[in-house]
């Protein structure tokens, strides 16, 4: 296992409709590295932005896509999606702010 500082777990957000609708409810969603624990997760939000208590952490892989470009056949890469809920209490996230 790596060893990973808070800033190097979360790579960057996502930006879809369906997690900006989720933002509504205080649910987040970020590209994590792919070695990268729920408790790592947790305590990396915290830190990087502050005034934030993450209440529960909900993570996936994602597989990599199958693409083709001509004959040459290739695949995407895989990644790892985290879905951090905060506590009514908490302060917002500042970057999804005027999206």
């Amino acid at each position: 296992m790596a060893d990973l500082k808070y800033y190097d777990i979360i790579t960057k957000p996502v930006i879809t409709e369906k997690s900006m609708a989720g933002m509504d409810s205080k649910k987040y969603t970020f590209y994590v590295h792919t070695d990268a624990t729920k408790t790592q997760i947790k305590e990396a939000v915290e830190k990087m932005f502050p005034g934030t208590k993450v209440s529960k952490v909900n993570t996936m892989n994602v597989n990599g896509k199958n693409r083709r470009r001509g004959r040459v056949v290739g695949k995407t890469a895989s990644r790892k999606k985290a879905i951090v809920q905060l506590t009514e209490d908490s302060a917002d996230i500042e970057i999804f702010e005027g999206l």
